[in-house]
């Protein structure tokens, strides 16, 4: 397996470790609140609904991130390059993860341009 798809199965967690940190970085989570995870999350204040926010927007990005890997490996696009730019969009969102959840605006957005380039960036290897 490249690397280009060992970062497709690192993408498919991180809205796991997302959602860890809004329910357990903190006090209030209990055994009962899975039977309605949905409402629990959306009652979290702070960073932990900033994480959770983090899933969200990582679970919309992850589609078209998979999609530029499968279609550059199709179109045997050079594999260092893929490489590269996988590595890159997983380290870049987990930096925007890290940014939203502390609230630091203009980085976050310049971070999640910079991924949307390396996902566009992958058409073109």
């Amino acid at each position: 397996m490249t690397i280009a798809y060992w970062c497709l199965f690192a993408a498919i967690l991180m809205p796991v470790i997302f959602t860890g940190i809004a329910k357990f970085a903190g006090k209030g989570y209990e055994p009962k609140d899975n039977l309605a995870p949905r409402d629990f999350l959306a009652r979290l204040q702070g960073f932990r609904q900033r994480a959770n926010w983090v899933q969200m927007n990582t679970h919309e990005s992850i589609p078209g991130f998979m999609a530029a890997v499968i279609i550059a490996h199709q179109m045997q696009g050079e594999q260092n390059m893929i490489d590269l730019l996988a590595v890159s969009y997983i380290v870049l969102r987990l930096i925007y993860g890290a940014l939203y959840m502390a609230n630091i605006g203009m980085p976050r957005t310049i971070v999640w341009s910079l991924g949307v380039a390396c996902i566009l960036g992958l058409f073109f290897t």
